[in-house]
């Protein structure tokens, strides 16, 4: 095989690579970090290679994981900022800001989830990427991660994983049953799909944006669930309830007049660009905020400040121009 064709074999399995060390480790920077690895791994070790042993995916898979746990010895447990304390009362302060690693970050659909397919199959593929669940993995120690990952999500075999993690399947059924209830008790699992957008919900979206540009607080109170969670990393600030959300937009006077919301794909879950006024009459970036929605309502909420960095991956403009 030349170098052309090995490149290009190692390089069709990026995107599930991405999507597996994403799961993993909670950050879809340390995901592609870690996918190079992965690959360049590979690549010096194609000659020894036996697919008579076991498929490249799985060979893949199993190099993967070894990047991710030497990665996660020592880290810091990423989590969502309702993880990380009380909810706050309406008010100006937001604390102090923490590290970028304190927090699960979001990742775009494209890096992570193929492109076509069975669309059933792209739907559960979609609740796995969800930022509820992947803060959820986070909390399961590394090795059941992976093994929850590779059985439930990516649908390996036992043996299969427990080849991948030179273990038994002993060893990997344990491992999965702990991990499995250690998701039920944080009411998150994998087995709960969540349908496409339909066309309420397409309205409902709608309706937000209009009155999120507007700045209409009553209008976007009206769209929220009564026990809504809104959150802005990298503060460990969040707040609970339309009623505390609605006296903070109020009190908070007109931040975001003259906001404009661009739509993309985060997580599996609604998102948008929001960019802001500046001084030379350009919207600049400002915040990616995702949404998740249930029963007709809009349940919560995050607007990830950290735009310098996050609107490059997903290959969001920094400037738009104003319309004339």
């Amino acid at each position: 095989m030349g170098e052309p064709e090995a490149s290009d074999l190692l390089e069709q399995h990026r995107i599930a690579l991405t999507g597996y060390c994403y799961r993993m480790l909670g950050s879809p920077f340390e995901a592609e970090d870690a996918v190079q690895e992965t690959l360049v791994r590979a690549w010096r070790s194609l000659d020894r290679f036996d697919e008579s042993r076991a498929p490249m995916r799985s060979w893949l898979y199993a190099i993967a994981t070894n990047v991710c746990l030497d990665l996660l010895r020592g880290a810091r447990r990423r989590a969502r900022a309702i993880d990380l304390g009380p909810s706050a009362q309406a008010g100006p302060d937001l604390g102090e800001p923490l590290p970028h690693s304190a927090f699960v970050e979001p990742v775009p659909d494209a890096r992570v989830l193929p492109a076509g397919g069975d669309p059933a199959e792209l739907a559960a593929r979609r609740d796995t990427i969800r930022l509820a669940f992947v803060a959820a993995l986070q909390r399961l120690p590394p090795r059941q991660r992976a093994v929850l990952i590779l059985r439930d999500v990516l649908c390996c075999r036992a043996d299969e994983v427990a080849r991948l993690l030179d273990t038994s399947v002993a060893s990997v059924t344990s491992a999965l049953q702990r991990a499995r209830s250690k998701l039920r008790a944080a009411s998150v699992s994998p087995d709960e799909p969540h349908p496409p957008l339909d066309q309420a919900q397409r309205r409902l979206l709608a309706r937000y944006c209009d009155a999120f540009e507007r700045y209409d607080v009553e209008a976007m109170a009206a769209l929220l669930h009564e026990d809504v969670v809104m959150s802005m990393p990298p503060f460990r600030w969040w707040l609970r309830g339309r009623a505390e959300i609605r006296r903070t937009l109020l009190a908070a006077g007109h931040p975001c007049a003259g906001a404009r919301l661009v739509p993309t794909a985060a997580n599996g879950s609604p998102a948008f660009a929001q960019y802001l006024p500046g001084p030379d009459g350009r919207l600049e970036r400002f915040a990616l905020v995702t949404l998740t929605l249930s029963g007709g309502l809009i349940t919560e909420v995050t607007t990830h400040l950290d735009a310098d960095r996050l609107f490059p991956l997903f290959g969001l403009p920094g400037v738009l121009e104003t319309v004339s």
